[in-house]
C-alpha cells in the first residue's frame, strides 16, 4: 500500500509552526452522502493559537529569498501532482462533491501554486525621478513591497483545497507568515495540504493550520492586534461579523453572490443552455459565482426553457464516488433541506418545477424552475445549491435594473451576439465581474476576483492581487 493511500476514517493533527499536534480533543467530519465518518481533526485551544502567533513573529526567523519562495511553491505543485488521487478522494469524502469536480479542483490548485511561484520571482518595485518639476530635486524615489508580520486566513467548505491555496500560496510568494483556519465542515484536506507545504520546504513559522472553538480560538485570532490582515471567504453574515470584530487592520472579505446569466433574444441558444447548466450545476451549485438566476428575454423564453431543461436532464445526480455522477451532494442534510424548502416556497408563489426538485438526504436533484417571482426567497437570497430559476426579462435595461437593485455585486454574464449589448452589460452591471458568452465565474487563478456591496469590500483576490494585500509598500529615496 502506498504511503499516501487514504484509509478512512483519517486522524489528522492540527499544524502549529510546522509540527503536527494532537491535542486530545477532536472534531468529527462525516461524508455527506451516507453519514459515515470520514475522519477526525485535532481541535486547537488558546495555547496552540498563542504558540502559532509567537512562532510566526519570532525575531530569529530568517526571511525567505524570492528564489526560496519560488522553489517551495514549485515543489508543492509537484507534490500535489503526485498525490492528485489522494486529494481528490479526500475532497469528495469531505464535501460530497462528485469526484470529477474534486479532480478539477486539484488541477486549479496546481495552477495557483504555479502562478504564485512565478510571481514570487517578479520584481514589484517602481522608480520615480524627482527632478520633473520646479519643486523637485535630483533624487530617486524607490518603492518595494514588504511582507506583513502575520496574516490570518479563514476559508469555506465549498472549495476546501483551492480556497486554501488562494490564501496560502500568495502569502508564501509575498513572504508573509499565515495562520489558516479552515471550515469546520472540511478541515481534513486543509491539514493534509499544510503537511504538503511543509514537506515542500516551507519553514514551520510561515504556516500554522488549526481549527478550534469560536470563543477561545477563532475570535481571538481575528481580534489579535499582532495579526495585520484577516482574509475571509464565506457568507455575508459572518463576513460582517468579522469586520465588526477585527478592529484596526487590513481586511479582505470575499462574500456571497447571486449571479445572473442574461440570455438575450439574439443569443446562441446551444451555448446559452450549456452555460446555464454548467453555471448552475457544477460543484453542486455551491460556488459564490454560480448561476443563481437565468434572466431570459421573452422572445426566446419558451424555446430556451425547453432546450435548457433537456440539457439539465443530462446532469445525473447520485453517488459522488461514481465517475458517471455529474452532481453530488450539497455540504449536509440541513443545507439540502433549506434548498428544498425554497423550491416549495417558490412553487407556492406560482413557480413551476420543470425538472428535479426532489431531495434524499444531502442529495438534491438538479432543479429547473420556471415563472419564478423576482421577490421570492430562492432568488432574493443566495441559494447555495443546484437550482436553476428562470426569470423572464423585457430587455437588457430590465435585467440591469433588476440585478443592480439587489444587495450582491460579485459576478454576472451575458449571452448575446450584439457588441453593443455586451459592452452595455459590462459597463452598467454593478458587479465585480461581467463575462460575455461565458459563465459568470470564469477566470484564471492569477486574474483579479472580488465583488462590491454585500459581495465584498472591493478588494480583489487572485494570486497577484492577494500578494498586494498581503504586503505593504515601502518607499525610500536616494540622492541620485
Amino acid at each position: 500500500m502506498s504511503e499516501h493511500t487514504l484509509t478512512f476514517p483519517l486522524e489528522e493533527p492540527c499544524w502549529i509552526a510546522g509540527k503536527p499536534v494532537h491535542t486530545g480533543t477532536t472534531l468529527d467530519v462525516r461524508y455527506p452522502y451516507d453519514g459515515t465518518l470520514t475522519g477526525t481533526v485535532a481541535l486547537a485551544g488558546p495555547g496552540e493559537l498563542e504558540a502559532a502567533i509567537q512562532a510566526a513573529l519570532d525575531p530569529a526567523n530568517r526571511p525567505l529569498t524570492r528564489y526560496e519562495r519560488h522553489t517551495i511553491l514549485r515543489r508543492a505543485a509537484a507534490l500535489l501532482a503526485d498525490r492528485r488521487a489522494e486529494f481528490t478522494a479526500l475532497i469528495t469524502r469531505e464535501t460530497g462533491l462528485a469526484i470529477h469536480e474534486a479532480t478539477y479542483e486539484t488541477g486549479r490548485t496546481s495552477d495557483v501554486l504555479e502562478f504564485a511561484a512565478i510571481e514570487a520571482l517578479r520584481d514589484d518595485g517602481q522608480v520615480f525621478s524627482c527632478d520633473i518639476s520646479p519643486q523637485g530635486k535630483p533624487r530617486k524615489i524607490i518603492t518595494t513591497r514588504m511582507p506583513l508580520a502575520l496574516a490570518a486566513a479563514i476559508t469555506p467548505f465549498n472549495h476546501p483545497l483551492n480556497q486554501i491555496a488562494h490564501k496560502t500560496a500568495p502569502a508564501i510568494a509575498a513572504g508573509t507568515p499565515i495562520i489558516l483556519k479552515p471550515s469546520d465542515k472540511t478541515p481534513l484536506v486543509a491539514m493534509r495540504f499544510a503537511a504538503l507545504l511543509h514537506e515542500a520546504g516551507l519553514p514551520g513559522w510561515m504556516l500554522s493550520a488549526l481549527t478550534g472553538p469560536l470563543d477561545t480560538v477563532v475570535t481571538p485570532l481575528i481580534r489579535d492586534p499582532r495579526v495585520e490582515l484577516v482574509s475571509f471567504t464565506g457568507s455575508v453574515e459572518i463576513g460582517k461579523q468579522i469586520a465588526a470584530t477585527a478592529g484596526y487592520k487590513k481586511l479582505c472579505l470575499e462574500l456571497g453572490g447571486n449571479s445572473p446569466l442574461i440570455v438575450m433574444d439574439d443569443a446562441d441558444l446551444e451555448l446559452a443552455c450549456k452555460l446555464a447548466a454548467e453555471g448552475a450545476f457544477r460543484n453542486s451549485g455551491q460556488r459564490c459565482t454560480a448561476v443563481k438566476r437565468i434572466l431570459v428575454q421573452r422572445g426566446i423564453l419558451a424555446e430556451f426553457t425547453r432546450r435548457f431543461t433537456e440539457v439539465a436532464a443530462t446532469y445525473t445526480c447520485g453517488d459522488p464516488e461514481d465517475p458517471a455522477t455529474r452532481v453530488g451532494t450539497v455540504i449536509d442534510v440541513a443545507a439540502a433541506a433549506e434548498l428544498e424548502s425554497r423550491v416549495r416556497a417558490a412553487e407556492q408563489a406560482g413557480a413551476r418545477v420543470l425538472l428535479g426538485g426532489r431531495r434524499g438526504g444531502a442529495l438534491l436533484e438538479p432543479t429547473v424552475i420556471a415563472d419564478v417571482p423576482r421577490d421570492c426567497e430562492m432568488v432574493a437570497l443566495e441559494s447555495f445549491g443546484p437550482l436553476a430559476p428562470i426569470i423572464p426579462i423585457a430587455d437588457l435595461d430590465d435585467a440591469i435594473q433588476y440585478y443592480n437593485s439587489g444587495n450582491f455585486g460579485l459576478s454576472s454574464a451575458i449571452v448575446t451576439r450584439s457588441l453593443d449589448d455586451a459592452l452595455k452589460a459590462c459597463k452598467e452591471l454593478r458587479t465585480g465581474t461581467t463575462n460575455v458568452n461565458e459563465v459568470p465565474g470564469f477566470r484564471i487563478e492569477s486574474s483579479p476576483f472580488g465583488g462590491i456591496k454585500d459581495s465584498g469590500l472591493g478588494i480583489k483576490e487572485g494570486v497577484i492581487e492577494a500578494m498586494r494585500y498581503m504586503s505593504h509598500v515601502k518607499t525610500f529615496s536616494l540622492p541620485w
